[in-house]
């Protein structure tokens, strides 16, 4: 059950909710494709409390009727400043449907998980119904699925090139990535009376000018044109060659500016800000949140996305993994923006007061849950860095990754009186928990795994190798899948040490780009003779803005420009998933012919033969071997 608290503990969603406070307009309007739940997990609750710090009046419409009458985009009426757009917590596309493009029957975001509350390509749709209503009010877009598509990017969904989304949309100005401080510097500057027209210069946003006109002057800034989205039309090659300098110039803490053409208009992207402080991000996490769904929902049914992480805190931002399918460092950059311990244990304290707590914190993470305090250790270095990730090939040199911190940290919140256990549940980087890999010398690997194994494991521990293949891995941006049996064997180590029975659990992707068939019948033999049946695996979905996604469409690798292979049929991608499924009799025919296709006869005995009879079997064959010998002579 929800806390009793005054409805005006939250912003307001309804029109009812604005007279109470007395208003008759606001200043901002959010537009949402989720729930509006006030947390700051969630995205849209982040940019209204950062517009009400600044003195502002904003209003939330949460998931509006986009096929009725509008009534919906029209109850709040006109803002004072401009309508702020987001599809919500996650690509529009991807909440909607599978890797197989199916569509999917539930939506994490909406009470009583039911789908349909939020259209195909949610921004522009949303964004498009407000220029007709309201054509002379500026619009704002931001969130996960504008900040990935803010230039010429590649729709699976669609199967072709879109051009940035401000283009798709006429929306006015979209800001990418993590936007506190380019929201900040936004609405300070309109509150001085800038015109919105003018705010040209604030870092971390995209916006579209006539092809013709003059670039705004920003003197510590370069520029560097892409290729023009036309081009990217006419040549893959060229779309290709693109996401490396948006890649680059995203993850830098010194950037250049991006422009490119299209049509008769120019996008500029502006560089991002650098990373957040420390005080920054805890200002943004301190905000008065209720922590809990707006109370209209309360009759609707749970909202999973909110049950999932009511009860969990999150340490950082950023990752500095770089993998080549991930998004995370196209959004929240590669370095890693570490809260105070004191803004973590206030929010513990704040957590073990919500209503139905019961001892157990479910999360105590980040995006990779142990990256908390890492980063450069000479930060000259870090500033003329151009790679995209610290830890591929190899982890760099100049990057400090003791776990001492996250350790003390991890016992501070257990003496807490009234936490019973706090769990580790996001992703744990487990390479750079492994010798072999990770040279740290302090101490502090064996220690945060005593640590979190004892302590922090919810039953079963998961991670991520997501492959076997070495070659699939270099592209993946992932270490060689012999350091993941280097960490199996000390997970197993110590849990036997304490007396411990918590599976490892890894995932695991197919028909990633460089992926054959054959890797994914290799990967079959080698996690089988591993103990393992896979659960936690999935097919490749190329999503805008990541290495993967471009080697996909357009078959070049976008730093080599040399070709890759994808699996992109529905036959090839089904191929490859089937064989997570070998300990499923009905496929055993299925893959007995596949491993016949590609030559593999000796994995037909070993992955789908019965493991003693197997065993028993080669026992036989090494005996009439030795016997055969025995004859020779």
């Amino acid at each position: 059950m929800l806390e009793e608290r005054p409805l005006t503990d939250w912003l307001p969603i309804t029109r009812k909710e604005l007279e109470m406070r007395g208003w008759d307009e606001v200043d901002v309007i959010l537009i949402s494709g989720d729930a509006y739940v006030d947390h700051p997990a969630f995205g849209s609750a982040v940019i209204g409390r950062i517009i009400e710090d600044e003195g502002l009046r904003v209003a939330i419409v949460p998931q509006p009727n986009w096929q009725d009458d509008l009534r919906d985009f029209k109850k709040m009426g006109r803002p004072r400043l401009f309508f702020g757009v987001t599809s919500g917590c996650m690509d529009s596309m991807v909440n909607h449907y599978t890797a197989a493009k199916r569509k999917r029957s539930t939506d994490s975001y909406t009470p009583g998980g039911q789908a349909g509350f939020r259209p195909d390509y949610a921004t522009k749709v949303y964004t498009q119904i407000l220029k007709q209503l309201y054509p002379d009010v500026p619009v704002l877009i931001g969130g996960i699925e504008a900040s990935l598509r803010r230039v010429t990017h590649y729709d699976y969904w669609a199967d072709q090139l879109f051009p940035n989304i401000l283009t798709m949309s006429g929306a006015d100005l979209l800001v990418y990535g993590m936007g506190e401080l380019p929201l900040r510097e936004l609405l300070r500057l309109l509150k001085k009376g800038v015109p919105f027209s003018s705010l040209t210069t604030i870092p971390q946003t995209a916006l579209l000018r006539p092809r013709e006109a003059k670039l705004p002057v920003v003197k510590a800034w370069s520029t560097l044109e892409l290729n023009s989205h036309e081009k990217c039309l006419r040549d893959k090659r060229d779309y290709a060659a693109n996401f490396k300098h948006v890649e680059q110039e995203s993850n830098k803490v010194q950037a250049r500016r991006l422009t490119q053409a299209v049509g008769e208009d120019m996008l500029i992207i502006n560089p991002p800000y650098p990373p957040m402080t420390e005080e920054q991000i805890d200002a943004s996490f301190d905000l008065p949140y209720t922590r809990l769904p707006h109370p209209k929902y309360k009759n609707r049914g749970s909202i999973l996305a909110f049950e999932m992480i009511q009860f969990s805190v999150n340490m950082h931002r950023g990752c500095f993994g770089g993998c080549s399918f991930c998004t995370i460092s196209a959004h929240q950059g590669k370095f890693i923006a570490s809260r105070s311990e004191e803004s973590i244990l206030k929010e513990v304290d704040l957590v073990t007061q919500m209503p139905g707590f019961k001892g157990y914190i479910s999360d105590l993470g980040g995006p990779s849950a142990n990256m908390y305090r890492m980063k450069g250790k000479v930060q000259e270095i870090c500033d003329r860095c151009v790679s995209p990730s610290c830890i591929h090939p190899v982890i760099c040199s100049n990057l400090d990754t003791s776990h001492k911190p996250m350790t003390e940290l991890y016992r501070k919140v257990d003496a807490h009186p009234k936490i019973k256990k706090a769990f580790v549940g996001s992703g744990i980087r487990y390479d750079l928990l492994v010798d072999s890999y990770n040279k740290n010398n302090d101490g502090s690997l064996e220690e945060y795994m005593e640590q979190l194994v004892t302590r922090h494991v919810c039953g079963r521990l998961k991670v991520a190798p997501e492959h076997t293949s070495d070659n699939t891995l270099r592209i993946m941006r992932k270490p060689s899948f012999k350091h993941f049996h280097e960490f199996k064997a000390r997970y197993e180590r110590i849990n036997r040490k304490h007396g411990l029975n918590q599976p490892l659990i890894p995932y695991f992707i197919s028909s990633h780009p460089g992926s054959q068939a054959e890797d994914m019948a290799n990967l079959a033999a080698e996690t089988k003779d591993m103990g393992f049946k896979l659960e936690q695996v999935q097919d490749f979905t190329p999503t805008p803005m990541t290495v993967a996604t471009v080697i996909y469409y357009s078959g070049l690798h976008p730093y080599t420009l040399q070709p890759v292979y994808a699996a992109k049929t529905p036959k090839e991608r089904k191929a490859q998933h089937l064989f997570f499924f070998w300990h499923k009799r009905e496929n055993h025919g299925l893959i007995r012919d596949q491993l016949k296709k590609l030559g593999r006869e000796d994995l037909v005995e070993k992955l789908l033969s019965d493991k003693k009879k197997f065993a028993k079997q080669e026992i036989i064959k090494a005996k009439a071997r030795k016997d055969r010998g025995k004859r020779k002579f």
